[in-house]
């Protein structure tokens, strides 16, 4: 089973931009969809966005919330995964957390409950 470690989180703000990362290790990381999720203060932890494992295509899916200011990419010949966080916005603000499944269905990209693995969590403050 995968291990996760996510970092890069920082105060910026608005419209500046950000890189976390995601650090993978264990076995078969390239068959593992990792996914992005973000929790604001008093809110519950809402999807950002994932890159699917080798079953999946490899696609990408995104919250319509950031589509087209994040990108997330994957680097399997190092299990990284990244999200490039452009343009913030203090509705951006949250602890961001990657999460793993090499088991996940499609219908569940986008749900908590899908992953199994977590990491630990890296705080994004967006504030003028």
């Amino acid at each position: 089973q995968l291990q996760l470690a996510d970092s890069g989180g920082g105060l910026v703000r608005p419209g500046d931009s950000l890189r976390l990362s995601c650090v993978a290790s264990g076995r078969a990381f390239s068959d593992h969809t990792v996914a992005w999720f973000r929790q604001a203060p008093g809110k519950e932890r809402e999807f950002v966005c994932a890159a699917g494992g080798r079953s999946k295509g490899n696609r990408l899916y995104y919250a319509d919330s950031v589509k087209g200011r994040f990108l997330i990419s994957r680097d399997n010949a190092k299990n990284t995964v990244n999200l490039q966080m452009n343009n913030l916005e203090a509705g951006d603000t949250a602890v961001y957390y990657c999460a793993g499944s090499q088991t996940i269905i499609l219908s569940n990209i986008r749900n908590v409950r899908g992953y199994a693995t977590w990491g630990q969590g890296t705080q994004v403050l967006v504030s003028s």
